[in-house]
């Protein structure tokens, strides 16, 4: 059995926490990865609080594990959804696209652990002052938005820069990722790719058999030339269309931003994986079938044990 400074902090079986994907990381998907021993993570994306409640007590209605709450600090509605997390205390809150400075007192007097994502060592060590738990350390070869390190160079950076524990995230599909992680001195991993598979994941058919066909030349990174909205997905007509018109003469940061608006829902509820965004991470020329999220995380753990057992056959 591995054992994880991150699985004693949290009280869960494995290191493999599930990626707040919006409109894919509901409740269901989040309770039955807790259920397999991870810690499953609802996405308040871009959602009220009322939103969030639902889902918060989906999860509880579920399981009785450990489960965090992902709040996406540029969302308008990340003030409220942090007082939800605050009231309905789910075990975890992690972050994304801004310091959660402002919150973390509150989530801590509610005894919740705060875990953000960071795509620097610089910002590793302000989360680390501010109060946070532990960072998740996600490099750019991940879905949706992302930094410009990759995961072997960030990761290693962010464990010398703090001292609380770091998760590594972007570009782990497998047993493989979570030794080689666990290696360049992360405690855990988060996985998002692998479990939009994941049988329980309820994003639609369309989304899951594009992921299940891709390669591993199949993703491509829109949003670049102005940043701040800097996205990896699987290449189809929007990411054309998008980098088209993101490198136009009369393109500006405000008219790049609208073309996205409601890609991803376009894809991952409606179906449309030809004009949505199929946000995926380059590992998905690695997932190759549908299981439960006990059967993935089964697998991965077993696979990473095996790895780990064996290594010493590298040192004479």
């Amino acid at each position: 059995m591995m054992q994880s400074p991150i699985c004693e902090i949290l009280g869960i079986q494995y290191p493999v926490f599930q990626g707040g994907m919006a409109w894919i990381a509901d409740g269901k998907l989040a309770a039955a990865v807790s259920n397999a021993g991870g810690l499953g993570i609802i996405s308040a994306m871009n959602a009220n609080a009322e939103y969030l409640k639902e889902q918060i007590t989906i999860a509880k209605g579920l399981t009785d594990r450990p489960f965090g709450v992902n709040i996406m600090l540029m969302s308008p509605f990340a003030d409220e959804c942090a007082q939800v997390c605050a009231d309905m205390k789910p075990a975890v809150v992690t972050t994304g696209a801004g310091s959660a400075a402002k919150y973390i007192p509150m989530w801590k007097e509610a005894g919740i652990k705060v875990i953000p994502v960071v795509a620097s060592a610089a910002m590793a060590k302000q989360a680390e002052k501010a109060g946070a738990d532990a960072v998740i350390a996600e490099g750019q070869e991940s879905g949706g938005h992302i930094g410009e390190l990759t995961t072997m160079a960030l990761v290693p950076q962010v464990v010398d820069a703090v001292s609380i524990p770091v998760l590594a995230a972007g570009g782990i599909a497998d047993g493989r990722g979570i030794a080689a992680s666990l290696m360049l001195g992360a405690c855990g991993v988060q996985m998002g790719t692998r479990f939009l598979v994941a049988k329980e994941c309820g994003v639609h058919q369309n989304y899951k058999d594009m992921v299940l066909g891709a390669k591993d030349i199949s993703t491509q990174v829109t949003g670049r030339r102005f940043g701040g909205n800097t996205c990896r997905g699987i290449k189809n007509n929007f990411t054309r269309n998008f980098i088209k018109e993101e490198y136009a003469p009369e393109a500006t940061p405000d008219s790049i931003a609208m073309l996205g608006a409601g890609s991803l829902r376009k894809a991952a509820v409606d179906g449309d994986v030809k004009q949505g965004s199929v946000l995926a991470g380059q590992i998905s020329g690695l997932v190759k079938k549908e299981q439960t999220c006990e059967e993935i995380i089964t697998e991965i753990m077993q696979e990473a044990e095996a790895i780990l057992k064996g290594a010493a056959a590298w040192v004479k």
